[in-house]
C-alpha cells in the first residue's frame, strides 16, 4: 500500500471508489470486504487512529510510511540525496575558482569523476525505490544541508590556501583571452611579482623534445633583460619524438644584473623555473610555491607551461622541435659541437637556429616590456638590444595593446 498516493488522491477531490481501483495505489481488498472504497476509506482511518495513538505528528498523512524508514531514516538514498549537492557545490566552485579551491582535489577531474559517481549512486537508488516517498520534507532538508556543506567544505579549503599558504585567487581556465597573434592567452587575474619585479615561470623537463625546442626562446630572451650564468646544455630523449633535440638546460640558470657601457642595470625579471634533469621520460618536477602549483593546476595541459608575470600563460608546443632537427645530437658531430652550432647562431640573431626560435623570444621579451610598463626604445637601450630586436618586440607590444 502506497499510503502517500492516497492522500495526494485525496487532495485532487478523488473519491475512494476511484482511488482503490488505482494501480499505483496498490489496494487489494478481500471479496468480503463489500465495496473496495468503503473498505479502503475504513482502512485509512483505522491507519490515522493508530498513528495518532502512537502520537503521529505527520500533518495528517498518517501513513506510517515515513515511519518505517522512507525519509527520516538515513538510508541509501537520503545518504546520497545528502552527498551529491555536497559535491556539486565543491565542483562548481573549484572550477570556478581552481586557486584556492581546486589546489587540494581539483575539479578536472577529480571531482567530476566523483560528481559523476555519486549521482549515479542517486539515480539507481531512485529507480530502486518503491513505495515511499522518493521527495519528501525531509528529503528536501537533507538537499540544503548538502548544498551547505558543500559550501563550507569548499570555503575552508579555500580560505586555508588563501591565507595559510598564500595561493593566488585564480578564475577557471575557460576565462582565459586570445591575445592577437601571440602564442600566449591573457589571463584576468592580478599580477605575479617578486618585490616588485615580474615572475617569469617555467615548468618542464629536459627529455621533453617541446621544452628543449622552446628552452632556447627562453634563454635568450632572458639575456635581453639581464645576465645569465650558470648555463649548461643537453639534449631531449633518444626514444622519444625530435630524438636528441638540442637544449638549454635552465634548472641551473641564474639570472642577474647587466652591464651596458659600463652601466649596471638590474635583472627585469625574477626567474623561476620546475624541470625535471631527471632524463627520465614522462618524469615531471615537483613545485615550490602555491603560486607555481596554482597556474600549473588551473591553466596546464602540456609542457612546456611558462607564465609571465601571472598575467600571460602558454601551454605545449612554443619553439616547433621539427625546426631544429638539422642540430639533432649525432647529426652534426658530438654532444659539444650540436649545443655550440645552436649557441654560435641564437646569441648573433643569425641562421637558421636563430630563424626557428626569434619569433617566440620576441614574443616572450614583449610580453615581459608589457608587464614593466617601461617604454621599448628606453629598455632597448638599457639593455642593449639590437635594433632588430628593439623593432620586432616594439611590433609585437603594439599588437599586445
Amino acid at each position: 500500500m502506497d499510503w502517500d498516493r492516497v492522500q495526494e488522491l485525496r487532495s485532487k477531490g478523488w473519491d475512494w471508489g476511484k482511488i482503490a481501483a488505482d494501480p499505483k495505489v496498490g489496494f487489494r481488498a478481500d471479496a468480503s470486504a463489500g465495496d473496495p472504497g468503503r473498505a479502503l476509506r475504513a482502512l485509512y482511518h483505522r491507519s490515522r487512529a493508530r498513528e495518532r495513538t502512537k502520537g503521529s505528528t505527520s500533518e495528517g498523512s498518517g501513513t506510517g510510511a515515513e515511519k518505517k524508514g522512507e525519509g527520516t531514516g538515513w538510508g541509501i538514498l537520503r545518504i546520497f540525496y545528502l552527498v551529491v549537492p555536497l559535491v556539486g557545490v565543491w565542483f562548481a566552485l573549484a572550477y570556478l575558482v581552481p586557486s584556492p579551491i581546486g589546489l587540494v582535489v581539483p575539479a578536472l577531474p577529480y571531482l567530476g569523476l566523483v560528481l559523476a559517481g555519486v549521482a549515479l549512486v542517486l539515480i539507481w537508488s531512485l529507480w530502486r525505490s518503491t513505495g515511499g516517498r522518493r521527495w519528501s520534507a525531509v528529503y528536501r532538508t537533507t538537499v540544503i544541508g548538502g548544498v551547505i556543506l558543500g559550501l563550507v567544505v569548499a570555503g575552508l579549503i579555500g580560505l586555508t590556501g588563501a591565507i595559510a599558504f598564500g595561493c593566488p585567487l585564480l578564475p577557471p581556465a575557460a576565462s582565459l583571452k586570445t591575445v592577437s597573434s601571440s602564442p600566449f592567452e591573457k589571463v584576468p587575474t592580478g599580477a605575479w611579482q617578486t618585490n616588485g619585479v615580474p615572475v617569469f615561470y617555467s615548468f618542464g623537463a629536459t627529455w621533453c623534445p617541446y621544452c628543449s625546442a622552446t628552452s632556447w626562446a627562453e634563454w635568450k630572451a632572458l639575456t635581453e633583460f639581464g645576465s645569465v650564468s650558470g648555463v649548461a646544455f643537453g639534449y631531449s630523449s633518444s626514444s622519444d619524438v625530435y630524438a636528441q633535440t638540442p637544449e638549454v638546460v635552465l634548472a641551473s640558470i641564474q639570472l642577474g644584473p647587466k652591464s651596458v657601457n659600463g652601466v649596471s642595470s638590474p635583472a627585469a625579471v625574477d626567474f623561476q623555473v620546475s624541470e625535471d634533469t631527471s632524463g627520465v621520460q614522462g618524469t615531471v618536477p615537483g613545485t615550490a610555491s602555491c603560486y607555481q602549483q596554482a597556474y600549473l593546476t588551473a591553466y596546464a595541459s602540456g609542457i612546456p607551461f611558462i607564465v609571465l608575470n601571472g598575467q600571460y600563460e602558454h601551454d605545449g608546443e612554443l619553439v616547433n622541435p621539427a625546426d631544429l632537427s638539422n642540430w639533432s645530437h649525432g647529426q652534426n658531430g658530438g654532444y659539444t659541437s650540436v649545443e655550440q652550432s645552436v649557441l654560435n647562431e641564437v646569441p648573433v640573431q643569425g641562421g637558421n637556429a636563430w630563424a626557428a626560435v626569434r619569433t617566440n623570444a620576441w614574443w616572450i621579451m614583449a610580453i615581459i616590456t608589457v608587464t614593466i610598463g617601461v617604454p621599448v626604445t628606453t629598455l632597448a637601450n638599457e639593455y642593449g638590444w639590437s635594433s632588430a630586436t628593439k623593432q620586432a618586440v616594439g611590433t609585437d607590444v603594439s599588437l599586445l595593446g
